[in-house]
């Protein structure tokens, strides 16, 4: 059995000790880009290995052209992957201490190479501990293996797409950040405040209930019903401030039933890069 959107903490548990399984810990805060390494080392699941944002799940930035996260060279994450053991028929579980956010990056990125066994823990580590379940310091097993893409840029959309998307009747655009950085009442991480004219707010925490587990898949699916407006999920982009939670609702939205959209990696921070592209604030 695959488990492709979302796994519980008694289900992880009962495979953890598989040699085909894979556990990745993907905290990370963007205020203190070095927190999440340092968290696990002082304590992980056991056998887990770190993903770190910045630097295993993203490219370098090309300041001017590119949004803050980049996607990785297909090659670098190949290499990244194969380095923790992952490969054809590995299950991967990633988590987060941040209700999935970031965990929900390494999913979208193997689903965008191919790779279609890929879980995040509901809950994430602090509904692992709240089950009981203790943490490890010690490193993860190295049992290098090859791992190779199958590309899917179907999942992906680009700013010529979005341009494209956001006077189209027939397509939703939709950006999940929160709804001041929508209106651009307030913008901390980018130096332009505001959102892509013709998309609609739709914050990923709405996804989340007050633990940080996911929304039941009905109530999911109600709540995109209603975003969408009758529009396909399939005919929906996805952006954010830099592609990271925007894989996030993507998640949700495949947990809730509705076919897996595009996400619009460079997201907001890419966007504003060409100051010839429109800008909105307010609710328009």
């Amino acid at each position: 059995m695959q488990f492709q959107t979302l796994i519980s903490s008694a289900q992880l548990a009962a495979h953890l000790q598989q040699p085909d399984w894979v556990v990745v810990d993907c905290r990370f805060a963007l205020a203190e880009p070095e927190l999440g390494a340092q968290q696990y080392q002082r304590g992980h699941i056991a056998g887990a290995h770190y993903a770190h944002l910045n630097h295993d799940l993203s490219g370098p930035v090309r300041p001017g052209q590119s949004g803050r996260h980049p996607l990785p060279a297909v090659g670098a994450i190949e290499r990244t992957l194969g380095s923790w053991g992952i490969t054809t028929g590995v299950q991967v579980v990633a988590y987060d201490d941040s209700g999935g956010t970031m965990a929900a990056r390494l999913w979208l990125l193997l689903r965008w190479l191919g790779h279609t066994a890929a879980a995040v823990l509901d809950g994430g580590l602090p509904a692992w501990q709240a089950a009981g379940h203790t943490l490890s310091s010690a490193p993860a097993a190295q049992t290098p293996r090859v791992f190779s893409a199958a590309l899917n840029n179907t999942l992906l959309a680009s700013a010529t797409d979005v341009a494209a998307a956001r006077t189209d009747a027939q397509r939703a655009l939709l950006d999940v950040r929160s709804a001041v950085r929508f209106r651009g009442e307030q913008e901390a991480l980018d130096p332009v405040a505001g959102h892509i004219p013709g998309a609609r707010n739709a914050p990923h925490t709405d996804c989340l209930q007050p633990d940080g587990s996911f929304r039941p898949a009905a109530e999911l699916h109600a709540h995109f019903d209603a975003l969408l407006h009758g529009t396909h999920a399939g005919d929906c982009i996805l952006y954010c401030g830099s592609g990271v939670t925007a894989a996030h609702t993507a998640l949700a939205l495949q947990h809730a039933g509705h076919q897996v959209p595009r996400v619009y990696a460079g997201s907001w921070s890419e966007w504003i890069t060409d100051a010839a592209r429109p800008v909105a604030t307010g609710n328009n």
